[in-house]
């Protein structure tokens, strides 16, 4: 197995991180400094960063290896470049995310789980990412695109095959969380007189 150590950069965010914890707590640190490891190793966990983490927190390697297997934000295996997550639980397949999935693997020529040959995109199923009154919505890596149809997902995976960097948030132009349809109340911005 090759080794795994943290960067110098790293070591001093991993302490931060630490820091932040009561005396003996340390080890609930352990996603913070997971994130940080696959950042560093390209964008997944091997086994040897999973042990360096285990080490530097000093528990056991099999509890760092549950919670790196328990959430979608951390890759076991190599991932492309840029990593899709599109979300397919209630809200979002009520409002069309089994369309974004399917255009998803159309313009990529790629299934769920896979990358494509160019190692440019890994495409993922995941659960609820928390933005439920945008959906239908997925994330591309630290990236939320919500309000999406076929035509703007093709857009933002075909924006970056070309290297651009496409415009996160709502792709209706919705502000925050407010209607679909705009606002219905509280539209004057002024401020009431004090009496």
């Amino acid at each position: 197995m090759t080794g795994f150590e943290l960067s110098a950069e790293n070591v001093k965010a991993a302490k931060d991180f630490i820091a932040r914890y009561p005396a003996g707590r340390e080890q609930s640190a352990v996603m913070p400094i997971l994130d940080l490891a696959q950042r560093q190793n390209g964008g997944w966990l091997s086994e040897a960063v999973i042990a360096h983490v285990a080490g530097f927190l000093d528990m056991p390697a099999i509890r760092v290896q549950e919670v790196a297997s328990f959430y979608s934000m951390y890759h076991l295996k190599p991932m492309g470049k840029h990593v899709i997550g599109v979300c397919t639980t209630t809200p979002c397949w009520l409002r069309g995310s089994a369309e974004i999935l399917d255009t998803c693997r159309k313009t990529l020529g790629i299934a769920v789980g896979e990358t494509t040959d160019d190692g440019l995109f890994t495409l993922t199923e995941v659960e609820c990412l928390g933005a439920c009154c945008n959906a239908p919505m997925l994330q591309i890596d630290d990236e939320y695109y919500e309000d999406l149809d076929a035509d703007s997902t093709r857009n933002i995976l075909e924006s970056l095959r070309e290297g651009h960097t496409p415009k996160p948030g709502s792709q209706t132009g919705r502000i925050s969380s407010e209607p679909a349809s705009g606002l219905t109340t509280l539209k004057d911005s002024q401020k009431p007189e004090a009496v």
